[in-house]
């Protein structure tokens, strides 16, 4: 190109609209700054956590104590503590050196320290290993866990909801919840980077199955669970109310709802605390109860109903019914005919699963047997601890077997004519 031909041109329309795009960015940006172009998934958020365990923890015992200084105060209060950790928790009279060793942590949820004072309210937690041969049926006792649920946290505070959009103390406190002893399989998501923009206060409201089934893979959950706390403030500096509701499932069924309340702003943690506690209980009942069972719809990825679904199935069934009725004559009529195998096949697979003690292996044999299409199970290598075997007799292939398994709400991992499941 010459210059008497640069001299000639003319941009063209994408060209002229490509840099009035370009101009307004400059303009915005000199305008308003870069700092306010930053995405939405930019900023502090996510609360990791607590890491759980099957240790013993009681909660909730408050010391008041005195010493030659504030630092032996303190220890004389938190041996106190233990010793009432110790009884409240049903163990038997034991020296308070046996005690100490078998404490692993001293959470302390509230202290002041004074000079020759110190009173406080801790959790103690005792190691399970330890402990457990004093306590008995308090930490042997053996209760079948839920499916993985994942949990959806949503706060109503000064109008509006959230749930992971902010660090809010309604996350904080079950992030900060130690359910390792508890019979529900909590999936806690932190609620940092993209968790924040995929699981939002509107979420529990989607009826979409597709949808769910989505979130739900992302998290390796079987169902979901959404505790509700609306916080009403009084007035200024004066008494908080917390309606507290517990729900399951994509159709946020409705289970339990009760009120707490804290006297001033700085008793929220406390009650919320308290919240998560009576909740759990709420969800616990709910699985005795046969409620918290993973929602078939999700994983088929349609919404139709489930009487629907059946009438169909019948429907088909006596469709093929009469058409076996129809061919049965010429069968019969023709020499030499083979008979047609109606029923399916009987094979024979591998199951490895999770065997931490003599239930768990009494629970996943029970999980198995009542799957649709088995016809019997029977443990062939048992290890406690660690992983166990048994051989499956079902009506149908691997694929299915595995498909009837994680409608149970089993997790299943599929090899070689073999399965690997787990909760």
């Amino acid at each position: 190109m010459t210059l008497s031909d640069l001299g000639r041109w003319r941009p063209g329309p994408a060209a002229t609209l490509l840099g009035g795009l370009g101009v307004a960015l400059a303009v915005a940006l000199v305008a308003i700054g870069p700092a306010r172009l930053i995405a939405q998934v930019e900023g502090d958020r996510g609360i990791l956590p607590v890491a759980t365990s099957s240790d013993v923890e009681i909660s909730g015992i408050t010391v008041n104590t005195t010493g030659k200084t504030g630092w032996e105060a303190r220890l004389a209060g938190w041996k106190v503590a233990q010793k009432q950790a110790w009884a409240k928790a049903g163990g038997a009279p034991l020296a308070d050196g046996v005690i100490e060793s078998m404490v692993s942590a001293v959470v302390i949820e509230r202290e002041q320290i004074g000079p020759r004072r110190y009173i406080a309210t801790l959790t103690i937690v005792f190691d399970r290993a330890r402990a457990g041969q004093y306590l008995g049926a308090v930490t042997t006792g053996v209760r079948a866990r839920s499916a993985p649920l994942l949990t959806i946290p949503v706060l109503y505070s000064g109008g509006v909801a959230q749930v992971f959009e902010v660090r809010g103390p309604w996350q904080a406190a079950w992030a900060q919840f130690r359910g390792g002893t508890s019979r529900i399989d909590y999936v806690r998501p932190s609620g940092a980077g993209g968790e924040s923009l995929l699981v939002t206060a509107g979420q529990p409201a989607r009826r979409s199955r597709a949808w769910w089934h989505t979130v739900l893979d992302q998290f390796g959950a079987a169902d979901v669970i959404v505790p509700e706390a609306r916080l009403e403030r009084q007035w200024p500096g004066g008494p908080v109310r917390g309606t507290f509701t517990a729900r399951y499932g994509p159709d946020r069924t409705f289970l339990e709802s009760f009120t707490l309340t804290a006297n001033d702003e700085a008793g929220v943690p406390r009650m919320l605390a308290d919240a998560v506690v009576r909740i759990d209980a709420a969800y616990a009942r709910a699985l005795e109860q046969g409620l918290l069972k993973p929602d078939p719809t999700i994983r088929q990825g349609s919404g139709m109903d489930a009487g629907l679904v059946a009438l169909i199935q019948r429907a088909q069934a006596a469709e093929q019914a009469a058409r076996a009725a129809a061919a049965a004559p010429e069968t019969a009529a023709t020499p030499g005919a083979e008979p047609t195998a109606t029923a399916a096949a009987t094979s024979t697979f591998t199951v490895q699963f999770a065997s931490p003690d003599a239930g768990a292996v009494d629970a996943a044999l029970a999980a198995v047997r009542g799957a649709p299409g088995v016809q019997g199970a029977s443990t062939t290598s048992l290890a406690m601890g660690g992983t166990s075997v048994m051989r499956v007799s079902y009506a149908g292939d691997l694929s299915a077997l595995a498909a009837a398994l994680r409608a149970r709400g089993w997790q299943v991992s599929v090899g070689s004519n073999a399965l690997s499941i787990r909760r």
